[in-house]
């Protein structure tokens, strides 16, 4: 069994400027950024190169019609790399406009075409939740499927990852929460996921430690930017660390239930994660509570220094100081849709459902729905 791969190259930089000076951006590379990210950290270096905003195709998590918008303007360009400079969304587009992208992109999740690599991609984060820079997992909303769905192949991984802190530094307080409690979500799965390993847990145990100790010191400080930005570089390398884990490891049902919610509402892909999470490890503990959850648990319990016993109870507590804990009714969703997206999850998400802690019934999958609602 593997027990660790981390294909990247991962570089850490204290600033954007400082990367510049070694990566030389220029003429033969197109950066893919968001023009809030492009004007405080690239414009004042004047570099010639060639700049495509994201945000111009479109608001919120990738989409195939934003991939197929973004692809077509990338054939104008001639270049060898492409720099995507930004959170989640550009990351998992870049991976894709990196491949051969055929007419409509939704034919390379669905497996009618095959990935093909074509050119070099850097990865440069500006949050700190998806580890999507040493994953080689791509996530877009399927518009025409109504679903989200994940493209995880060899040609996905990015050629180097870049850590810069310094690219934190205007992180919305939403956007910090919903991308950091996904990173924490990341680090826990992949604990718990049957493919873990020594190596792995290592990094998981590393990341939940760095988040919950972070949060704590946040909160402590008046929970806003100037409580955070001492611990930028912090969260940075604590993504990091759960997208090596959840990279190997693979995530788990939390993900997988979060789909149908995030795609069908356009919900924050951390937040509708938290919204599932606690609900899906009490279903863990009905099942097997003498496992490896019992530790995890003990790890939550001695952070938040409370009883084992009540320790979701103080999760959704302390985690609802940073993100708000809502019943699914409140986004939209119908009772009708619990059993049509208890239907969807177990068609479409096999690839993470695969790596639970325990297998899931379909009734019990439907039961979680059925309890969030």
């Amino acid at each position: 069994m593997q027990a660790l791969r981390v294909v990247p190259k991962v570089l850490y930089f204290d600033t954007f400027k400082e990367f510049n000076e070694e990566f030389k951006i220029g003429k033969r590379d197109v950066l893919v950024t968001n023009e809030w990210m492009y004007n405080p950290y690239v414009a004042p270096l004047s570099i010639d190169t060639n700049v495509i905003y994201q945000e111009k195709y479109g608001t919120g998590e990738p989409s195939d019609e934003m991939i197929d918008a973004m692809a077509k303007e990338m054939k104008q360009y001639d270049y060898d790399r492409i720099i995507a400079f930004g959170g989640g969304t550009i990351v998992d587009i870049c991976k894709v406009l990196a491949l051969d992208v055929p007419e409509k992109s939704v034919d390379l999740f669905t497996g009618a075409k095959t990935p093909k690599k074509m050119k070099q991609l850097i990865v440069v984060p500006t949050t700190c939740g998806t580890g999507s820079e040493v994953t080689n997992v791509a996530i877009a909303e399927l518009k025409s499927l109504h679903t989200k769905k994940g493209l995880a192949v060899e040609e996905t991984y990015a050629d180097m990852a870049v850590l810069i802190p310094e690219s934190l530094q205007g992180l919305p307080d939403k956007v910090f929460a919903t991308s950091s409690v996904d990173a924490l979500i990341h680090a826990i799965e992949s604990y718990l996921s049957p493919k873990a390993s020594p190596f792995t847990e290592m990094y998981s145990l590393k990341a939940i430690e760095m988040i919950m100790e972070g949060y704590k010191k946040i909160i402590e400080g008046g929970n806003n930017k100037e409580a955070r930005t001492p611990y930028l570089k912090d969260f940075l390398l604590a993504s990091n660390y759960a997208g090596i884990a959840f990279g190997n490891a693979g995530c788990a049902a939390v993900h997988a239930l979060s789909y149908s919610i995030g795609g069908a509402f356009h919900v924050p892909h951390g937040e509708a994660n938290y919204q599932f999470f606690t609900e899906v490890f009490k279903m863990y503990m009905r099942k097997a509570p003498e496992g490896k959850i019992a530790q995890a648990n003990q790890i939550f319990a001695d952070i938040l220094g409370c009883d084992v016993q009540n320790v979701y109870q103080e999760l959704d507590r302390f985690l609802g100081q940073l993100i708000a804990k809502k019943p699914l009714k409140e986004y939209g969703m119908t009772e009708a849709q619990i059993d049509e997206f208890t239907k969807l999850t177990v068609e479409n998400q096999q690839r993470l459902l695969a790596n639970n802690y325990v297998f899931l019934t379909d009734e019990e999958i439907r039961e979680i729905f059925a309890n969030l609602y």
